[in-house]
């Protein structure tokens, strides 16, 4: 699926809303309006607005890897051997298609694929080595890398600065 980029007008009260959210989707209409200095109507419609435009994907709980068993984060480069659209179409569905698999990126230079993967061990890992990148005869290299220690997770974005006034 291709994602096209269009920019969504916001003012500084949608900002403040978004900023909120990003840090604490789980607040009430209520308590969001009280945050972002407005009305709980005016609020629950630019939510609305901004779920509606795109602007919030979706809302979810981060949990903790370590406190799940799935302590051991992979960053992976994958060049495949034949570039084809197809080809690439298929090793992404393939990718995004298995749970372990956070995040997938196609880049351009360099691999084909960075893949964020998220899993319980190196046990683990190989056998996911096995169901995505062993099996699949089209797959030419693979570089991982282990995580040894996370100093930054922010799965939010940085806004831009409320328009003037």
């Amino acid at each position: 699926m291709e994602e096209t980029s269009v920019t969504v007008e916001l003012d500084a009260t949608d900002l403040r809303i978004l900023d909120q959210l990003q840090r604490d989707a789980s607040l009430t209409n209520q308590s969001l309006a009280a945050a972002v200095h407005t009305s709980p109507a005016t609020c629950l419609r630019r939510v609305k607005r901004l779920m509606d435009a795109g602007v919030i994907e979706r809302q979810v709980a981060l949990l903790s890897p370590d406190r799940l068993g799935a302590g051991l984060t992979a960053i992976v480069e994958v060049t495949l051997d034949r570039q084809g659209a197809e080809h690439l179409a298929a090793f992404q569905a393939r990718a995004v298609a298995d749970a372990e698999v956070r995040q997938c990126y196609r880049v351009s230079p360099g691999p084909d694929f960075l893949l964020i993967l998220q899993v319980a061990d190196m046990p683990a890992y190989h056998a996911l080595v096995q169901r995505l990148f062993t099996q699949d005869a089209n797959v030419r290299n693979v570089k991982a890398f282990f995580s040894v220690s996370r100093a930054k997770f922010e799965p939010g974005l940085a806004l831009p600065r409320p328009p003037a006034t």
